[in-house]
């Protein structure tokens, strides 16, 4: 299995005239970056065209007003922020792909991870095709290509070619003369399309893009279906809809899409509320103030204060400027992020009963090096309390959860824990406290594996698994 596994942002326009889609694009990304910061990268299709610019780097960084300038004007272009949860940065693994073959040209930028990629992967070398990246994104071109070859339509490949597929993938592909959305069967990461005024049509992986472009969300692509954008307006394949319950995964509430993004229908503004709320009744203390860790914290170190009425405070100043602990590829690079990332209001904690609410706990370096922050500070006494349920499994569809071996939760007890990162109190969200999120019933519409283990699809062999898990120890050991 590849030793690279990615939660990344994918966006998409489509226009009956030429304009300036690049600049849409950058924008749309700009607002994605939080899904992504290793690498990103445009393609725009001028009448069939394709132009397109890729690096590693941050959307800002990596596109400047020349590189934008250069990939022109068109009426349709896609685009993709990539995070690279282990391994070393590499300029060959960004997206979105492009993929020539004698029925014209592809573009393809994914967000997800496939489960059998492994497998695909030998077949298809095993044919001859040869790899340049070590992502599964390739696969998926290859596998649509393949099809595309032996299709009367890009569409009808990527029907035929989803059969194929297990796991979680959301795409935005271009052909010459069309625009498409897909999602995998479970809709494990989100996907929707809105419409600006002028009628051009956006694909996002979050609500915030479109916003972002002046876009009004029209609706979420359904789990499984295939949705073309092309000069006659807007038509869906529905195959593969309906085939299993839909798994969301619920880390797009608890950390992963942005709080002013509605997936599927709730605000993740609001569902981080609950969490927050809920974990005030699950796990009450005596304190003087709630603080929450930036970003992804703060949302349920409100809904705490609110429930508990004890007072909220801004207990830490981030660093803009830095990116997410959690996209960091290594332990060392994340460990050295935290250093400048965060730096503690020292008036809001000094002397003071504190709680601290974090969205989750993995490995448990970061969350001991911000409480150290805290009692260098002055706090009195620090109550740790997670929005999230203990991490105790690998998750194999795109996040960076990928060996018990990093877990602290499945090391140590919640006491041993305490003492680890240097805590009073830690108290983390119940796993059958999770519908409260999203308003369903327990295990309904998402994915909750890396809690319970109750995986929604096949996992990889044991052996592709060890070996895979092999990887990423050595990979962290560096």
């Amino acid at each position: 299995m590849s030793s690279l596994r990615e939660e990344c942002g994918v966006f998409g326009v489509f226009g009956n005239e030429t304009q300036n889609v690049a600049s849409t694009t950058y924008y749309g990304l700009f607002a994605l970056q939080h899904r992504g910061q290793e690498s990103c990268g445009i393609v725009v299709n001028d009448d069939g065209v394709f132009n397109y610019y890729k690096d590693a780097g941050l959307v800002n960084d990596v596109f400047t007003p020349e590189i934008l300038d250069e990939l022109g004007e068109g009426n349709m272009a896609i685009g993709h922020v990539r995070y690279g949860t282990t391994g070393k940065s590499d300029r060959l693994n960004s997206q979105p792909i492009v993929v020539n073959h004698h029925k014209g040209r592809m573009a393809l930028a994914h967000n997800g991870n496939l489960v059998n990629s492994h497998e695909l992967r030998q077949e298809l070398e095993a044919e001859g095709s040869i790899f340049h990246t070590t992502s599964d994104t390739e696969v998926i071109s290859y596998i649509i290509t393949k099809e595309r070859i032996k299709s009367d339509s890009i569409e009808e490949a990527i029907d035929s070619a989803m059969d194929k597929l297990i796991g979680a993938y959301s795409l935005v592909i271009m052909s010459p003369s069309k625009l498409i959305a897909v999602r995998d069967e479970l809709g494990m990461r989100p996907l929707c399309y809105g419409q600006k005024e002028d009628g051009t049509y956006i694909i996002a992986s979050e609500t915030c893009a479109l916003d972002a472009v002046s876009a009004k969300y029209v609706r979420e692509i359904e789990p499984g279906e295939i949705v073309i954008f092309e000069k006659d307006g807007v038509r869906s394949i529905k195959d593969h809809c309906n085939k299993q319950p839909q798994k969301l995964c619920i880390f797009e509430y608890i950390y992963f899409a942005r709080p002013d993004s509605v997936v599927e229908g709730m605000s993740v503004h609001e569902a981080r509320l609950k969490a927050g709320a809920c974990l005030a009744m699950e796990h009450p203390v005596q304190a003087d103030v709630v603080i929450g860790v930036p970003d992804s914290g703060l949302d349920a170190a409100i809904g705490y204060s609110r429930q508990s009425g004890i007072p909220y405070g801004i207990g830490f100043i981030k660093n803009k400027y830095i990116g997410r602990t959690f996209i960091a590829p290594g332990q060392k690079a994340r460990e050295d992020k935290v250093r400048i990332k965060l730096n503690v209001v020292a008036d809001t904690v000094r002397g003071k009963r504190v709680v601290l609410v974090d969205d989750s706990i993995v490995r448990g370096t970061t969350c001991a090096r911000i409480v150290k922050l805290l009692r260098e500070a002055g706090a009195k006494e620090v109550h740790m309390r997670s929005s999230a349920p203990p991490f105790i499994n690998p998750c194999y569809y795109g996040t960076d959860i990928d060996s018990k071996e990093n877990l602290i939760a499945c090391k140590h007890s919640i006491p041993e824990i305490e003492k680890i990162i240097g805590v009073e109190s830690l108290g983390y969200l119940d796993v059958n406290h999770l519908n409260m999120l999203i308003g369903k019933a327990p295990g309904e519409g998402y994915c909750h594996a890396c809690f319970s283990g109750e995986y929604p699809t096949e996992q990889p062999s044991s052996a592709i698994k060890n070996k895979f898990e092999k990887k990423i120890s050595e990979k962290e050991e560096k």
